[in-house]
């Protein structure tokens, strides 16, 4: 199990946005300080989506500004489009989180739209929060169950997942929506995100609604420790120790990753070069664009791909500070294990 988990309250957002009664915004701002109060790293402060749609979550735009920061503490809120983030923007956000879904019917039912068509809006939302230095958040709603679909296999949220990291997505969040997730079933859907998502960047949203929230967190943390050590050992093995031949370039493309400078570290480590192939898939749409074509719910690749031009779609660029920050260690666990020569 990992050392340290980051743990996030929704309740100002996702607890009051489900209340018969309305919450006056005073109240709304003195809940979210005493939970910022209380230690908490992350409190997701509210929603600027339509107050037509969440009428509970309608003064937004006044309780935001009203809040008072504590230092260190991230205050996140979750935004539909362009027109909600320019509001979470004149209300002083600095960090946002989009959602959508792991099943068609649940996002045409939520928001009215497909998968495909819900990140066909999120790009320049994404695109304009990172020009602004914002933190993004995305989040994955019946990963575990769909309430109208019924079962949702485990390679669709991966291929959700992979294709919100592509449009600049810093932190994943896999949600059991409706409550339906069991323990059994977290290792898979978290295996399978993480073979696109560093498990760094890998939350969980787990309702308690069958009484098994706790289980399921349990569960998660030994599929994330299971992920950080035994597949980087098989990697490492598979790539250059066993009988596999390891080829003298690495290349890099769409299906692969588009950070060429995180394959060049790799391949350094491993002994190996690395030549990055400059095609349209080393960007963030290539990335997106394959891990759900894997999965097929995109549809259309012509008509997909003239929706996508890549101009249109951002692919974060980091310092090698922030680098380092967010992979160092992950490469150095790769570092280690490469050598103790398994």
């Amino acid at each position: 199990m990992r050392d340290r988990v980051t743990i996030v309250e929704v309740g100002p957002r996702d607890g009051l946005q489900n209340e018969a009664a309305a919450v006056p915004a005073a109240d709304k701002v003195r809940l979210i300080e005493r939970l910022a109060d209380a230690g908490l790293p992350v409190v997701e402060a509210t929603s600027f989506v339509s107050p037509r749609a969440v009428p509970q979550l309608a003064d937004a735009d006044e309780v935001l500004p009203a809040v008072r920061r504590r230092p260190g503490v991230r205050y996140p809120v979750l935004v539909p489009n362009v027109r909600g983030l320019d509001r979470a923007l004149a209300a002083g956000a600095d960090a946002i989180a989009v959602f959508t879904a792991a099943s068609d019917e649940f996002t045409r039912a939520n928001i009215g739209v497909t998968i495909a068509e819900s990140l066909l809006a999120f790009a320049p939302v994404l695109q304009r929060a990172h020009a602004e230095g914002m933190w993004t958040r995305g989040y994955i709603s019946t990963a575990f169950g769909c309430p109208y679909s019924g079962e949702v296999r485990p390679e669709v949220v991966a291929g959700v997942a992979a294709a919100l990291r592509g449009l600049g997505c810093g932190q994943i969040s896999i949600g059991d929506t409706i409550g339906v997730g069991r323990p059994e079933q977290v290792p898979a859907v978290v295996s399978a995100v993480a073979g696109s998502v560093p498990v760094e960047e890998i939350a969980l949203h787990l309702h308690d609604t069958g009484g098994l929230a706790l289980e399921n967190v349990a569960a998660g943390l030994e599929a994330v420790a299971f992920q950080t050590r035994d597949l980087l050992t098989a990697m490492v093995r598979d790539m250059a120790v066993s009988g596999i031949p390891m080829p003298s370039a690495l290349r890099v493309d769409g299906g692969m990753t588009p950070n060429a400078w995180l394959m060049q570290r790799l391949a350094d480590i491993l002994g190996q070069s690395v030549e990055v192939a400059a095609t349209p898939e080393t960007t963030a749409l290539g990335a997106a664009y394959h891990a759900g074509q894997a999965v097929g719910f995109y549809g259309d690749a012509e008509e997909l791909g003239k929706a996508w031009a890549p101009e249109r779609v951002f692919a974060p660029k980091m310092s090698e500070t922030e680098r380092e920050a967010r992979y160092g260690g992950w490469l150095d666990a790769v570092a280690r294990v490469r050598s103790q020569g398994v």
